[in-house]
């Protein structure tokens, strides 16, 4: 463990009702630092914050604070407290008695408390309301005080479980400056929970993005927007064109038709990659002569600060750009990417894979589905391994016309087709390349032609 390490964790897995929410868990957290556990609804995210709290135990894995193992320690007895979204502030007692509450509850003598709620209100702006209600407080107010009841114990570390999410737009926005501003007063380490990009982008120093239980990426700001490691984080960190690509050599890559120096290097040659291509990094213009590609202007909106537009390559993408002057509706317009504006990244594959069992020499059972095959030369009992192309799973409106079905977990457009995630009622996923239109939460029938299921030997089967 570093020297400047305060929490600790150390492969932490943990299950609800047989469905498991962190899936082995590890990352280390500095003494001071603000760190963001970003994701959507479902990722874990709460989950990891209220393991560290200690009001939940994990299935697996330590929590270590300090070097010490905190993973059987109560919640009162860490040295840590927790902001919640509802504020869960007392209506009987004033602003002074909400601050002082735990204070009094230790038997502190009663000029140390004193001392110590004035301390932490000038923190949070709140001096000169200790008589007040907290019910005749704002909402940003009464987010103050559940904070300064946070700091009021001086805990080495303040837990934020989405503590602006109850606040409006302005307001939130006011509280991310104060938060920041706080953060650096106080010199303790924050962690943050939230599902908000730009809240984690504006307040973290590190952001670790969750998905599905599991870390997909841990960096600062700047490294998870400009370096996104996956799909995933690139999708869920603002907006980006992402389009399949091939990496022809270093920095050389091919994607939507053309053929562009990049930055990037040890791919190899001649690799499917995915290629990321952030909407303000495309250079839009009227003369088309001096572009790389060309294409048209699909739509155009005023976006506040900047002008949106979709744009239909001639070679059958579409592509979002944000630029500062609008381009008409229907004309026609030059392109340019920069090869240091090119973030290329590893795909990881482009077929589903699963063991399978051969109920005779033309079926398979596998995802919990028996489906029908090309003729083999196994026989009944052998073990497979299974293959099918991302683009070669049919997905139906029907369920009951799938062999299986499931739901839409994840989807996003890669320019000229959809990529989805698909999660089997039995709980197996399924990558997806699509023309069809579908929606995230979907339900849909899931079947493979014969000839589109590949079966070779398993690889891991006894001899």
């Amino acid at each position: 463990m570093k020297e400047d390490c305060i929490i600790k964790i150390d492969h932490l897995s943990k299950s609800f009702s047989g469905t498991k929410v962190l899936d082995d868990i590890s990352l280390e957290i500095k003494q001071g630092e603000f760190v963001t556990f970003l994701g959507p609804s479902g990722c874990g995210k709460t989950t990891l914050l209220r393991l560290i709290a200690g009001f939940h135990t994990a299935d697996e894995g330590k929590i270590f604070m300090d070097g010490e193992d905190i993973s059987g320690v109560p919640p009162y007895k860490r040295q840590l407290n927790t902001v919640f979204q509802r504020y869960a502030l007392f209506p009987h007692l004033d602003v002074y008695e909400n601050v002082a509450f735990s204070l009094k509850l230790n038997k502190v003598p009663e000029a140390e408390i004193n001392k110590r709620v004035k301390k932490v209100l000038k923190m949070v702006s709140m001096t000169d309301y200790e008589e007040r209600d907290v019910d005749t407080l704002s909402g940003g107010q009464q987010q103050r005080i559940a904070i300064a009841r946070a700091l009021i114990n001086q805990p080495r570390v303040l837990l934020l479980d989405e503590p602006l999410a109850a606040l409006d737009l302005k307001m939130r926005q006011d509280m991310q400056i104060e938060l920041k501003e706080m953060h650096k007063k106080l010199g303790i380490t924050f962690i943050y929970v939230t599902h908000d990009q730009e809240e984690a982008l504006t307040l973290s120093d590190t952001i670790v993005v969750l998905k599905e239980g599991r870390i997909q990426q841990v960096g600062t700001p700047m490294d998870i927007y400009n370096e996104p490691q996956n799909v995933y984080v690139a999708d869920f960190i603002g907006q980006s064109n992402i389009v399949d690509g091939v990496m022809l050599e270093d920095k050389k890559v091919s994607f939507i038709g053309h053929d562009f120096d990049c930055v990037d290097e040890g791919f190899g040659n001649n690799v499917p990659v995915d290629v990321v291509i952030r909407p303000e990094d495309i250079y839009i213009m009227n003369n088309t002569e001096a572009a790389q590609f060309t294409g048209v202007v699909k739509s155009c909106t005023f976006k506040g600060v900047h002008y949106e537009m979709f744009v239909d390559t001639a070679e059958g993408y579409e592509m979002m750009i944000q630029d500062y002057n609008p381009f008409e509706v229907g004309s026609t317009v030059g392109m340019l990417i920069k090869p240091q504006d090119i973030q290329v990244m590893h795909k990881p594959c482009t077929a589903n894979r699963f063991e399978g069992e051969m109920i005779d020499s033309t079926h398979v059972r596998f995802i919990d589905g028996e489906f029908e095959c090309a003729e083999t030369s196994f026989q009944a009992g052998d073990k497979v391994d299974v293959e099918i192309a991302f683009k070669k799973v049919d997905l139906m409106d029907d369920i009951d016309e799938g062999v299986v079905s499931g739901q839409i977990t994840f989807l996003f457009y890669k320019g000229d087709h959809y990529f989805l995630e698909v999660k089997t009622n039995e709980g197996y996923t399924l990558q997806v390349d699509t023309q069809d239109i579908w929606d995230k939460n979907d339900l849909v029938g899931i079947n493979f032609k014969p000839k589109d299921i590949k079966i070779t030997k398993r690889e891991s089967a006894d001899e």
